[in-house]
């Protein structure tokens, strides 16, 4: 019996790691692609919104429509899965993102901005699935497999992170072949989303134990920032979550502008740079966080890699060869990936067994609002200079490890009374 809870077990933590991966796929496929759209020359959106300073905006705008959504889906789908059980809502949220790679492919191909943001949204709410995944693994593990489970699924992220960027540059580059397009990377990622949505329906378990009716609303994620500020054990803790968020949302999203304007980096160029970062991202997640969480605590891994983040991202606008990011990238994403599933674990950690859902959902909320903003407010940032977004996320990443220490003093303060 328990060989065969064992192995249902691996085969349901390899369809929560194939649908991570997918939905990091999809987003890794926009870093190379979105860029391209609005600054370079060859694309039909350069040419309807001829100025930088309008270009810029927009394409904060159109960045910031996926995690805005994802920000209100989210909780959403977090209590539905609470409520409903986790396969259903799994079920929904994939078909949706299947609808919106088709829509996305169809309106780079026909040039309508506002399909462009149609196509973002939609499936920005479905996003909000990386809650249920979280909960289902939550559910499958126990107190000591927690964090290599987390960590397992921050390694599907990282795959998806290597294969999307490079996958996308790859695809959308048509002098590497002339039928490859602006949308042909989202065609694939289509299919590969139809295979996921058929392999939940039939293989996919159960996985919640305990449901619980948990209020649903529409604007559950506002009510959950607020919500997330009067729980005392977490609260400081999921500020550091937003920071991060804020501060690594900088970086992924403008990084790529940063090379198009200093160095003329090309689609396939910064696909490959990005996909060298997730090769690292794996190989921290699937490796070196599978073996330090046998020996050390989330709290003391954090308190060194999170300051690493932040200092590796002021770093990255010292070069003036963009070869140096061959080297300096690897570095953030090992601190980052090191510092991610860990602040998981405590978020999880702090939440009993019949509320998973719902604090996960309320940490998925703030990662999403991390998200949302920086794309909107880094279009205007942007308009003053290319380095101001990094300087930014440095900064914030900086801010939150400050806070994580103050915790951390906090507690070993309490421990000694």
């Amino acid at each position: 019996m328990k060989q065969q809870g064992a192995k249902s077990n691996t085969s349901t933590l390899a369809i929560i790691f194939l649908t991570a991966f997918l939905d990091m796929l999809g987003l890794g496929i926009i870093i190379p692609i979105m860029p391209a759209l609005f600054f370079n020359g060859d694309s039909i959106f350069f040419e309807m919104l001829a100025s930088k300073e309008l270009r810029s905006i927009i394409f904060g705008l159109l960045l910031g429509a996926y995690p805005v959504m994802q920000f209100f889906g989210a909780p959403v789908l977090g209590a539905l899965s609470d409520r409903y059980g986790r396969k259903p809502v799994l079920l929904f949220s994939v078909l949706i993102a299947l609808f919106g790679y088709i829509l996305f492919a169809y309106a780079v191909t026909s040039g309508q901005l506002w399909l462009l943001f149609l196509s973002r949204a939609i499936p920005g709410f479905a996003g909000g699935n990386i809650a249920v995944l979280m909960s289902s693994v939550s559910d499958l593990s126990t107190p000591e497999s927690k964090t290599r489970n987390f960590g397992l699924i921050s390694m599907a992220f990282g795959l998806g992170f290597i294969l999307g960027p490079s996958l996308g540059g790859i695809l959308a580059d048509h002098e590497m072949v002339s039928w490859f397009s602006y949308a042909m990377p989202f065609w694939i990622t289509a299919g590969l989303t139809l295979v996921n949505l058929v392999l939940i329906y039939f293989i996919f378990p159960e996985t919640i134990k305990v449901r619980r009716t948990t209020p649903i609303s529409p604007f559950t994620g506002i009510k959950n920032l607020a919500k997330a500020f009067t729980i005392p054990d977490i609260r400081s803790i999921l500020m550091v979550v937003l920071l991060m968020a804020l501060g690594f949302t900088f970086y992924t999203q403008f990084f790529s502008v940063y090379l198009i304007e200093h160095f003329q980096y090309s689609t396939r160029e910064i696909g490959l740079l990005y996909g060298w970062i997730g090769v690292w991202l794996v190989i921290t997640q699937g490796g070196i966080v599978r073996y330090l969480s046998y020996r050390v605590a989330p709290e003391h891994l954090i308190k060194y890699a999170l300051l690493a983040v932040s200092l590796i991202i002021f770093i990255l606008l010292l070069p003036d060869k963009p070869s140096w990011y061959y080297l300096i990238n690897p570095m953030l994403a090992i601190a980052f990936g090191i510092t991610s599933p860990n602040l998981l674990t405590l978020v999880s950690g702090l939440a009993g067994e019949d509320r998973q859902g719902e604090i996960l959902g309320i940490n998925q909320s703030m990662q999403s609002l991390g998200r949302a903003l920086p794309p909107i407010i880094g279009g205007f940032i942007q308009v003053l200079s290319t380095d101001a977004p990094i300087i930014v996320a440095g900064i914030l990443v900086l801010v939150g490890w400050l806070i994580f220490m103050a915790v951390l003093k906090k507690r070993h303060r309490a421990n000694e009374k």
